[in-house]
């Protein structure tokens, strides 16, 4: 009988290997449905991971890459914390939306007045945005016992409802000619997120990103509140004898993945968006979780021999 029992610490060299074996079995599976389809296996993967990279074109897709994964990654961290507790936020769609208006609407309601500070307060109003969008399930789930699931779900329809209300409304461009959309942020030099380095991609959300990955690392292993998140997800009961709040951590963990879905939002209105439109809302929320998900999942397998 074949029995697997969790290392008590994960295995270095699988935590090496694991996403390696991941690439590789995705590139596989994936050649496999393409073929399945009659399409060219081996074409299909070239044009999935070679040529981002290092194609004819790869100098205009790297830097898209980082375009792309930087929302990503910043949604997915604040997600992948809740999670470790056991809490479910599935509408960081939006609580990204409601960031970009918050943040857009401070930038907007300061044009065109040219000042270095325009900018850190759209990253503020930005994550208190997505913050006040996430708190919305946790006061009900703390206080009336609601279901976090279904309420930040149904929430993401209510956001899309007010961007488009604003779009057409409220942030509208009163020079656009009748159109609904705000102004264009990048043509506003102190509301506008460029590229710190042209040419490759990296802008201040990108630089976000990499600041909420280490905060997060620091967070689960070095901090008290770290401990509670994942004693709160691996033994709730153990927790409660513990002295953990689980109230507490529900408030904190979604206040913290909305104010970083908030943040994701704003940096994307402000750069490669530009603008609030009926349509800004572009699916990362819904794919961060994904992204979560298969992080957890590589987690997991590092933990387990033979895996």
């Amino acid at each position: 009988m074949i029995h697997l029992v969790k290392r008590p610490q994960p295995s270095r060299f699988w935590t090496a290997v694991t996403p390696l074996l991941a690439v590789l079995l995705t590139m596989i599976v994936g050649g496999i449905m393409f073929a399945a389809l009659g399409k060219p296996p081996l074409e299909a993967i070239r044009t999935i991971f070679w040529d981002p990279i290092f194609g004819e074109f790869a100098f205009y897709y790297r830097g898209q890459l980082l375009i792309k994964a930087g929302p990503l990654i910043l949604i997915a961290i604040g997600l992948s914390i809740g999670f470790r507790a056991g809490i479910w936020n599935i509408g960081a769609e939006g609580q990204y939306i409601m960031g970009a208006i918050a943040g857009a609407g401070v930038g907007l309601a300061f044009y065109p007045l040219d000042s270095f500070i325009i900018f850190p307060l759209m990253i503020l109003a930005g994550a208190l945005g997505g913050w006040a969008w996430g708190m919305i399930p946790a006061i009900l789930k703390t206080k009336f016992g609601t279901n976090e699931i279904l309420v930040s779900l149904m929430l993401v329809y209510v956001a899309e409802a007010w961007l488009a209300s604003v779009a057409s409304g409220l942030l509208k461009n009163p020079e656009g000619r009748g159109f609904p959309g705000s102004r264009n942020l990048q043509q506003y030099e102190s509301a506008a997120n460029t590229e710190i380095i042209a040419g490759t991609g990296m802008h201040w959300g990108v630089i976000a990103a990499f600041i909420a990955v280490i905060f997060a690392y620091v967070l689960l292993t070095r901090h008290i509140r770290g401990f509670h998140i994942r004693l709160t997800g691996e033994a709730p009961r153990a927790a409660r004898f513990a002295g953990v709040k689980p109230a507490r951590v529900i408030l904190f963990c979604l206040g913290l993945s909305g104010a970083l879905a908030g943040m994701a939002g704003l940096f994307e209105v402000a750069g490669p968006a530009g603008q609030i439109t009926i349509d800004f809302n572009s699916g990362y929320g819904f794919t961060a979780i994904i992204v979560a998900f298969l992080a957890g999942c590589i987690r997991w397998a590092s933990c387990w021999p033979g895996c």
